[in-house]
């Protein structure tokens, strides 16, 4: 089987979405699926208002045509609600070439924080974008419950995993005041960092990412310790150092750091809203609680080892079964009418 993914989230950012589309597709090899991306590297970009390290590619049609022909697909799955999100989608439907989507981001709580524009109206984009879609991915129950209740037809699970090969327990010392309290993400308003960085712990408060905010933020906040942007090796160290992950984002999806975390014998201190309470639930993994103060010094008297144990559950294999199944199932259920996208007798360009 060959599948399409169009995305506009892609290398070089650091993100969620980035790290579950390549994990899964390399998962997905396993169970003879190949899987190819439509990216904004086939592009000529331009930055995104008011987040300059963010770029959106600018898709022509014509080149969208030729890339999807180019790929033979089997079948497509579009990624991201962005400009090549929309171009591919608008390819499909063109066609009648069926394809599935996937809900990774709260758009509406990320640009309603940015710009004066009412929730409704975005979700209500969401909600025609994602109409079209055979079969829309969701990354846990609650939030698919959610996506049903505004509206999304035709809602499936996609559950994420974590590479337990890279993120593990090790020993670290990065020659600061313990214990160490991590937060990983972008530095950006939406992550809701400051409900991190104002609290009064022991210790180390450590950032890892970068954003937009990240100046403000070292600016007001000297004690804490920002190491910018880290991939692979680098990330997993910073993971094993600490005694706490802090999650403060209340807009997230899921929260493939939770795992991520978790996996490196890391309790987990959050909110509980979507995303962590959805991860974690009652689990002895992590404290959610409304103040992020004692959710922090609650995850302190935890144990490495529920954190492990639990992390082990989680697997990209799982994911990439997961994904591969949904697309099949829908294949099945809509019968001889939904002819492989290579083989569409509109596909070529």
């Amino acid at each position: 089987m060959r599948v399409l993914i169009a995305t506009d989230a892609w290398h070089p950012q650091v993100n969620g979405v980035v790290r579950t589309l390549t994990m899964m597709a390399e998962a997905a090899k396993s169970l003879g699926v190949d899987v190819s991306f439509l990216t904004p590297a086939s592009f000529r970009t331009v930055a995104l208002p008011s987040y300059a390290d963010l770029r959106v590619a600018l898709p022509s049609r014509w080149k969208i045509a030729r890339l999807v022909a180019q790929a033979k697909p089997d079948n497509i799955h579009i990624a991201t609600e962005g400009p090549i999100g929309f171009a591919v989608r608008a390819y499909c439907r063109r066609r009648g070439i069926p394809f599935t989507t996937s809900f990774h981001t709260r758009f509406p709580e990320y640009i309603s924080a940015r710009f004066p524009i009412p929730e409704s109206w975005i979700w209500a984009g969401l909600r025609r974008f994602h109409g079209a879609s055979s079969a829309v991915m969701a990354a846990t129950p609650a939030l698919a419950a959610e996506l049903r209740g505004r509206g999304f037809r035709n809602v499936v699970l996609w559950p994420r995993g974590v590479d337990a090969g890279l993120f593990h327990p090790r020993q670290v010392d990065l020659g600061l005041p313990k214990p160490i309290f991590l937060c990983v993400g972008r530095v950006a308003v939406e992550k809701n960092l400051e409900a991190f960085l104002a609290l009064d712990l022991p210790g180390t408060k450590v950032v890892v990412g970068d954003g937009p905010a990240r100046a403000a933020l070292e600016l007001k906040y000297p004690k804490a310790v920002f190491l910018g942007s880290l991939q692979g090796e680098a990330l997993a160290v910073a993971y094993a150092a600490a005694s706490v992950f802090v999650f403060p984002s209340k807009t997230d999806t899921f929260g493939l750091v939770l795992l991520e975390a978790l996996a490196s014998g890391v309790p987990v201190a959050a909110f509980p809203v979507t995303g962590p309470r959805d991860v974690i639930g009652a689990a002895p993994v992590g404290v959610l609680s409304e103040d992020l103060q004692e959710a922090c010094l609650g995850a302190l008297k935890l144990l490495p080892q529920a954190c492990l144990r639990f992390a082990a559950n989680h697997t990209w294999e799982a994911s990439a079964r997961a994904f591969v199944n949904n697309i099949s199932k829908v294949r099945e259920e809509a019968g001889a009418d939904a002819k492989p996208a290579r083989k569409h007798p509109r596909f070529a360009a």
